[in-house]
């Protein structure tokens, strides 16, 4: 081991001992002893190297010593290490592959039913948390809109999105609409507006109502004040929503054993903020994304690594999915 400017070079033996370290920290989340490296290696190597080995890994900030235990952990210099410079990409085995295909492939016509089940396959697969986005709306165009009669003056809009998502909400009107009216107007917006992104939809709609609204018959304003309710309202258009699965893996590892930790990661699971600011930056990356410890820029997940890939639909990018 030695010591080049500001850049410290491993010899083969100090990166083959910080590797089976991080491998084994990754997989039971316990400090690791020297005693436990020297099995791993078949006793090639002493105790007593072993911990010489260490302790100058720890003086160059690769690996760190909990006050509560004999063993050492990685740090966020030796997990980079690790990442960029010793760890080997393997490729699922094909029989994986078709398991997971076959899972995934339950829930075709469902993308939160698709998200819920590639949230629980990451998380099972990693022991970790999972992470996935719902699909990002960022080009959503209205397909069909239906309207039916509800009790006193409510209606239940049907609004069809991208010709697959189907959304309903239940509008409270000023007055009670018949079947018909509310047949004649679902027609009207068909009409004009199938096929036009819900942006230029609501664009539309407020140009008709302040520059033709004395020329529009009682149809065409029925229909544009019941559509502005609809597509005015709040949706995950531009946005994203994630659904997480797993957190309780999470519990096993050294670095959150703090319950106040815990508590606080598992708030900003609740809140999404900074998790989906985070997720954003992964949307706009191209491929695999690693973040570790103090890399995410939040405070929240100093004591964490997040890796995440964005996955595509028809060829665009829209959404993105992590441990």
């Amino acid at each position: 081991m030695r010591s080049e400017g500001s850049e410290e070079v491993l010899n083969e033996r100090s990166q083959h001992l910080l590797k089976l370290l991080v491998e084994h920290y990754i997989r039971d989340g316990q400090p690791v002893g020297s005693r436990t490296l020297a099995r791993d290696m078949g006793m090639q190597l002493s105790a007593a190297t072993i911990r010489n080995v260490m302790a100058d890994l720890e003086e160059l900030g690769f690996v760190t010593s909990p006050h509560t235990s004999a063993g050492r952990i990685p740090t966020d210099k030796g997990y980079r290490f690790f990442v960029d410079t010793l760890l080997k990409f393997e490729p699922l085995e094909e029989e994986k592959v078709a398991e997971i295909q076959a899972q995934l492939g339950q829930h075709p016509d469902d993308p939160k039913a698709l998200i819920n089940v590639a949230s629980k396959l990451l998380s099972t697969v990693t022991m970790l948390a999972g992470v996935v986005t719902l699909p990002r709306q960022s080009h959503a165009s209205l397909s069909q809109i239906e309207f039916l009669p509800l009790s006193d003056n409510r209606v239940l809009a049907i609004l069809v999105v991208n010709g697959r998502e189907v959304q309903n909400r239940i509008l409270q009107l000023e007055r009670t609409y018949s079947a018909e009216e509310l047949r004649r107007a679902s027609n009207y917006l068909n009409r004009e507006f199938a096929g036009k992104e819900l942006k230029q939809v609501r664009e539309h709609l407020l140009t008709q109502l302040k520059e033709t609204r004395e020329s529009l018959n009682q149809v065409m304003l029925d229909a544009i004040r019941l559509a502005q309710q609809v597509v005015n309202v709040p949706s995950n258009e531009g946005q994203m929503e994630y659904v997480i699965a797993g957190e309780t893996n999470l519990m096993g590892f050294a670095e959150l054993s703090n319950v106040e930790k815990l508590k606080r990661l598992f708030e900003a699971f609740t809140q999404q903020r900074d998790i989906l600011h985070l997720l954003d930056q992964s949307l706009r990356a191209d491929g695999v994304q690693i973040f570790i410890g103090q890399e995410s820029g939040y405070t929240i997940l100093d004591d964490c690594s997040v890796v995440t890939a964005p996955y595509t639909l028809d060829k665009e990018v829209v959404g993105v999915l992590g441990v």
